[in-house]
């Protein structure tokens, strides 16, 4: 059977970024560079973007357009006769099902709030009202699964209805409304009476700021500077490295993880455009944590002129660019049921939709039925699986491609360059086989191991 590819190059680009763009950028980038200072740790996010996720991302979508396969035959393609890099396809499998079941829970709080915006649910409200509105959301496990049938609805429609037809031309329209959504919210924040405050703490760097608890707030800053940087491009479980087996061959690897890296990274930029100039013109802390944006933006929405359709705007941004990223993931599990299994499409999406929903009922009893199930500093289900994924899957994952790449037991560096370079476009640094051979690992072993420091810390004391 003949490989699907991509109707057009913009569509290639769009659904890649897409993948990359979601809650990490959305959510998560703007509250931690408002723990950390502001602009200056927006400028070490941007050089770990460039020298540690960059070049993996490369990585990723040179295994897939070399093989043309999803994860589940990837590695048997293209490992040398007798190695086993194949077995790393389940652990694939395994990160990808569980970033949907808990994602397709949070999207679906974006969802209700997009709902609940519009309607006037926030109007008049104060923080501690909207705190009550979330709260009430997750402790209400009807009103949470409707919302996450409703994400997974839409992710099996997409993905049903083929690459072209349903993924490509359903998330073409989703990132076009995303990309006009947001520049609407940027122009209303930066024009607010008081917005210059919150423009210069986040475009202007004040690398005091991170020195300002010791070596130690330095460290942790450069931390999170690095995984954010790793964790926005969703590398290390095999989600880019599906859309690099459906891309042309016309264009550097190089070139195209380059310009998706740039539309991720522009995405979370005018995030911070929105929020922080809001934030300082009403007086809120921006570093308020990750409640900012379910329990504090509504309430800063509501007190501009037309509040209520700037903050319905707001989550509908929120909502595409969580979608983009459901139906990605969709997609690449989709793909690996048909390559692993030689089922046909409509089969797969049957069988992956139904378990997706089953799966995903759990994180949604976490946060009622079974709140008490926990476990010490990780937190509630939601945690567990994010954690597993995020501090483990992920950079374990990445490590696994970029050893497949570097190593002469693997597909080695001669053939990782040749097809990275295959194309008109930048090119690959063959001068730095030594950096990704041992820089960048010990880069991920830093993530990985101050990930877990925090818990075994707790555990043994």
């Amino acid at each position: 059977m003949q490989r699907e590819k991509f109707a057009s190059r913009l569509g290639c680009l769009l659904i890649s970024a897409g993948c990359a763009i979601g809650l990490g950028n959305v959510w998560r980038f703007p509250y931690i560079t408002g723990q950390y200072g502001g602009g200056a740790f927006v400028v070490m996010y941007l050089v770990f973007l460039v020298i540690l996720a960059m070049p993996i991302m490369v990585m990723e979508f040179a295994v897939g357009r070399a093989s043309q396969r999803s994860t589940a035959r990837a590695f048997n393609v293209l490992e040398p006769e007798g190695t086993k890099w194949h077995v790393f396809k389940w652990i694939s499998l395994a990160g990808n099902y569980l970033l949907m079941m808990f994602y397709t829970v949070v999207t679906g709080w974006m969802l209700s709030y997009v709902y609940k915006s519009a309607t006037g649910t926030f109007v008049g409200q104060t923080t501690e009202g909207v705190a009550e509105v979330f709260s009430n959301l997750l402790g209400n496990p009807g009103e949470l699964t409707f919302w996450m049938a409703v994400v997974v609805v839409i992710g099996v429609v997409a993905t049903g209805a083929g690459l072209q037809k349903g993924v490509e031309r359903i998330t073409k329209v989703m990132m076009v409304a995303l990309l006009a959504v947001l520049v609407i919210l940027v122009v209303r924040s930066v024009t607010l009476p008081g917005a210059a405050e919150g423009l210069s703490f986040y475009l202007m760097p004040d690398f005091g700021k991170l020195t300002a608890g010791g070596a130690g707030g330095f460290f942790e800053a450069m931390y999170a500077a690095m995984g954010q940087a790793f964790f926005t491009l969703s590398i290390g479980i095999g989600s880019m490295e599906i859309f690099g087996s459906y891309t042309s061959r016309d264009k550097s690897l190089t070139g195209e993880s380059l310009r998706v890296a740039g539309l991720d990274t522009g995405v979370a930029l005018m995030a911070g455009l929105v929020i922080f100039p809001s934030c300082f013109a009403f007086g809120v802390e921006p570093g308020a944590g990750p409640g900012l944006v379910f329990m504090t933006l509504p309430v800063v929405f509501d007190q501009m002129p037309l509040g209520q359709l700037w903050c319905a705007l707001f989550f509908l941004f929120l909502s595409f660019a969580a979608l983009s990223t459901i139906i990605a993931v969709f997609e690449n599990i989709m793909s690996f049921s048909m390559d692993q299994w030689g089922i046909s499409r409509k089969r797969a999406v049957a069988i992956n939709g139904t378990l997706l929903f089953v799966l995903s009922l759990p994180c949604v009893l976490g946060f009622n039925v079974w709140s008490g199930f926990t476990v010490p500093v990780i937190g509630d289900i939601q945690g567990i699986e994010d954690f597993i994924v995020s501090n483990n899957l992920l950079p374990i994952g990445a490590l696994v491609f970029l050893m497949f790449c570097t190593s002469k037991r693997g597909w080695g560096w001669k053939n990782f360059i040749a097809e990275a370079d295959t194309g008109s476009g930048a090119r690959f640094p063959k001068w730095a086989y030594g950096y990704m051979k041992y820089v960048v690992p010990a880069l991920i072993l830093v993530v990985l191991v101050m990930g877990w420091l925090p818990v075994v810390t707790t555990w043994v004391s």
